[in-house]
């Protein structure tokens, strides 16, 4: 039996709160947080879990935060390998405006790695490997890992013969497209960036998919469209999965649920069809939820029936 591995190296703990309305230079009252672990591979490892699969979380954290972070973990029953940090884990604040349901969302960076500690993460994932294995790598990456983190990974990875699944931006999704990717989910602005456009329009998007498909080694991608859907590519189909209309309630973790939902296919044995289906309908489903609690089996069954019943092969 094959594993999914997920790797967070930016991981974080995220605080969720709410208030009656977003008033500047006023103290505002607040309802009782609520905290969960993140980050793109633990949230991934979450909603795993959530649709009743299983993983291993690979992780880095710090400070009084990484003990937080991991006494999470621990109480979401996921299986997690951490690597110790001497900075501290960050902390996410998303605070909704009850007056308008708006979300505010408050980032701030990760902690400085060191180059022992992201050596130790490498070397942590090539001892968790197996032939076969899913290791998905998600996130951005921290100060102090070099941009071509990922191209490091993805040559472990290849290395053991298991298959990478990728969801990352920025500096180090142009390193890392350059090396082999079994699953690519870039959303739509992602894919513009890396083509060096501005934007993308619906009408250009095969072209442009089927241009990129022919130029990088990558088996998979699958483009996030958002409340759109998704576009399903490999070097010979093109398939476009519609998105379910559902009442929105979070963005947070929705592209993670969604990367979550499609390798939990995978091992499954769904086609890619399938495949890329189900991970709309956890990505949709996970809007539906408040905060970051990511999607729920028992919300993604009926949108998962309904999208394979929409569905629309381009080629």
């Amino acid at each position: 039996m094959n594993n999914i591995i997920t790797l967070t190296v930016n991981p974080v703990v995220d605080k969720n709160t709410t208030v009656p309305r977003l008033i500047p230079h006023s103290k505002l009252r607040c309802t009782a947080p609520i905290y969960f672990p993140g980050g793109g591979g633990i949230n991934v490892s979450r909603a795993i879990r959530n649709l009743g699969g299983a993983s291993t979380a690979i992780y880095l954290a710090g400070g009084a935060t990484g003990i937080r972070l991991r006494e999470l973990m621990n109480e979401s029953d996921i299986v997690q390998q951490t690597v110790p940090l001497k900075g501290e884990t960050r902390q996410n604040l998303s605070v909704m405006d009850q007056s308008t349901q708006l979300q505010y969302r408050f980032s701030p960076p990760g902690p400085w790695v060191h180059e022992k500690e992201w050596k130790k993460a490498l070397l942590l994932v090539e001892k968790s490997l197996s032939q076969g294995d899913y290791l998905v790598a998600s996130g951005k990456l921290p100060p102090g890992i070099p941009p071509d983190f990922f191209v490091k990974v993805a040559t472990i990875v290849k290395n053991k013969n298991a298959k990478l699944v990728l969801d990352t931006k920025g500096e180090a999704l142009r390193h890392a497209i350059k090396a082999t990717i079994f699953l690519f989910k870039p959303n739509i602005s992602e894919l513009a960036s890396l083509l060096g456009k501005s934007s993308i329009v619906f009408s250009e998007l095969e072209v442009l998919v089927q241009s990129f498909m022919k130029t990088h080694p990558c088996e998979i991608m699958v483009v996030s469209l958002g409340s759109q859907g998704a576009l399903l590519a490999t070097k010979t189909q093109i398939e476009y999965i519609p998105a379910p209309i559902v009442p929105q309630k979070s963005l947070i973790g929705a592209g993670d649920s969604m990367v979550a939902g499609m390798v939990l296919s995978l091992m499954e044995g769904k086609t890619l069809r399938e495949m890329a289906q189900f991970g709309v309908a956890c990505g949709s489903a996970a809007t539906m939820r408040t905060g970051t609690q990511l999607c729920e089996k028992e919300q993604v069954q009926p949108l998962f029936d309904w999208i394979r019943s929409n569905v629309k092969v381009l080629k």
